[in-house]
């Protein structure tokens, strides 16, 4: 890849490559430094990658990249000092944009990622699997689920509105 090529890279997938991110962490700063890290990898190894797989190479980078990070924080947090919230709802609020977020975040992360990078990236099924190290068939097994557990959660929209 070419010094352009990775520069029109920078340009179209930047942006999501950082809303992925950021509705994974629900933190800013640490979704931008997730990017960053994910484009400074990619610009080390600029000669190995080709341009038509670019994106798919960057959103594989920013994925591991991401796990990482949360792994590291893990072991850095204390289980003590992290509060117990129950995750509810009032039947009378209808922000479904926050009860979306509710909802995804009650998900298992790899249930979580292979939604949000099918449904609000719109990859295709095999590249969601070369993402996340997954086949086809696992991949479409976990967005079933996950769909399914979004469904239990959100219940009809009767109740949500």
């Amino acid at each position: 890849m070419t010094t352009a090529e990775y520069n029109l890279c920078v340009d179209e997938y930047s942006d999501g490559v950082y809303r992925f991110i950021l509705k994974n962490m629900r933190d800013e700063e640490r979704a931008r430094d997730v990017v960053q890290e994910s484009f400074v990898k990619m610009w080390e190894k600029v000669k190995d990658i080709s341009y038509a797989k670019a994106r798919s190479y960057l959103f594989t980078t920013a994925y591991h990249t991401m796990i990482d990070v949360i792994r590291r924080e893990r072991k850095q947090e204390s289980l003590d000092d992290t509060p117990n919230y129950e995750p509810s709802h009032d039947r009378n609020y209808s922000d479904l944009n926050e009860i979306l977020n509710s909802a995804l975040e009650k998900l298992p992360e790899i249930q979580k990622n292979v939604i949000l990078l099918r449904d609000y990236e719109g990859y295709a099924y095999k590249e969601i699997g070369e993402i996340v190290n997954l086949n086809e068939s696992q991949v479409k097994v976990y967005i079933y689920r996950a769909r399914l557990a979004l469904k239990k959660y959100i219940g009809s929209m009767d109740a949500v509105i």
